[in-house]
């Protein structure tokens, strides 16, 4: 609610006028302050129950269990920067300067879809995804992208997806059981909890630094960006894992900082 709001409520309630300055200065005094909300997946009472199962399955997993899952995931790159809210640091005058705005074209200049997995040995495969992807074109990414990379893992390699329609159906739960593919059950609505989102972060960051005019050059940009990624990053994201599981079980299931 706004200051205004809340002095509004106040005065009806109490009968008694309230500037909402006083509202702000009352709310400061007790350590309150107006901030922008994170943005986190709407949890119902479902997920946050399903998210404190998976972290107590897990919460005695050793790093040797963590080094041997290979992460997945997709997302969508934008050829001008992301779809989020940014900021510039600027001085009065500066806001037209060309350091301190946002290119934009029309259309928002287009985007690719990429699959990628990834370990705390490295970056697995990438793939680009054509069009709209269904239940049958996952099956062709898992086989062509997927099992190379989670080969690589050794037998005991655990391939993680989450509940996505696509990865859940089926023609994609028939083949994985084909395939003999070990899937982590995975709750809903956890992001927080798969590294591999971190990882698309730091990747268009530094797509952001790329001056890039077009989608093929898009394309090349960000496999050689993805194929240059430290092992070291990786891992490090990885070795977070059970301190993300902590974080899941401190908050009852709920939302976590990661």
């Amino acid at each position: 609610m706004s200051a205004v709001s809340i002095a509004a409520e106040v005065e009806g309630v109490g009968g008694q006028p309230v500037s909402a300055q006083t509202i702000r200065r009352t709310l400061h005094q007790i350590g309150l302050h107006g901030c922008r909300p994170r943005r986190k997946p709407l949890l119902k009472m479902m997920h946050k129950k399903a998210r404190k199962q998976f972290a107590e399955d897990k919460q005695t997993k050793d790093m040797d269990y963590w080094n041997h899952v290979l992460w997945s995931d997709e997302t969508k790159i934008n050829l001008f920067g992301s779809d989020g809210v940014k900021r510039v640091w600027r001085q009065p005058g500066e806001e037209y300067k060309d350091k301190c705005v946002l290119p934009t074209v029309k259309h928002g200049g287009g985007s690719v879809m990429v699959w990628g997995c990834m370990s705390a040995a490295g970056t697995g495969e990438l793939q680009f995804i054509e069009g709209t992807m269904n239940a049958n074109m996952y099956c062709d990414i898992l086989k062509q992208s997927m099992i190379p990379s989670l080969r690589r893992l050794g037998r005991r390699a655990v391939f993680q997806h989450d509940n996505d329609p696509k990865h859940t159906s089926k023609t994609t739960t028939a083949l994985l059981k084909k395939l003999r593919v070990k899937v982590m059950d995975w709750p809903s609505m956890s992001p927080d909890l798969n590294p591999i989102e971190h990882l698309w972060g730091i990747l268009k960051r530094k797509l952001e630094e790329c001056k890039v005019s077009n989608i093929h050059q898009l394309r090349d940009v960000v496999m050689e960006e993805w194929k240059r990624t430290p092992v070291a990053t990786c891992e490090a994201l990885v070795n977070s894992m059970p301190k993300r599981v902590k974080a899941v079980l401190e908050n009852d299931g709920g939302h976590t900082k990661y």
